[in-house]
């Protein structure tokens, strides 16, 4: 079990920081994916923070404090349950299968910080 939470806290760690990066670069698919699904663009800096928060949050996790990574997950865990919400209220179900897979990541990773 010890193995797999690594390996999935570390995918997650890279997917966070990766979209945080796109974020705060404000990369033409962030751009018109907030488009679509009505958020303004000044929120960007602060979720792409709260993105990166989530990931160095895992990373501390897995370097041993415990409870800051299980802290992160669920943080991670709310933010992208909030970003489910946001395209199924904007109608937006093209796509939504990305913020899916990123809260897929965060469920994996509490479940599997938890059970450390």
């Amino acid at each position: 079990m010890h193995i797999a939470y690594i390996v999935v806290t570390v995918i997650t760690i890279a997917a966070n920081a990766g979209i945080a990066i796109a974020d705060f670069a404000k990369a033409k698919f962030v751009l018109a994916n907030s488009a679509e699904v009505n958020l303004p663009q000044t929120w960007l800096p602060m979720l792409a923070t709260m993105k990166a928060a989530g990931a160095v949050g895992l990373a501390v996790g897995l370097l041993g404090v415990r409870v800051i990574g299980v802290a992160a997950a669920i943080g991670l865990v709310l933010f992208f349950v909030g970003a489910m919400a946001a395209h199924v209220r904007a109608r937006v179900f093209r796509n939504i299968a990305f913020p899916g897979a990123y809260l897929a990541m965060a469920i994996a990773s509490l479940g599997l910080a938890i059970t450390q």
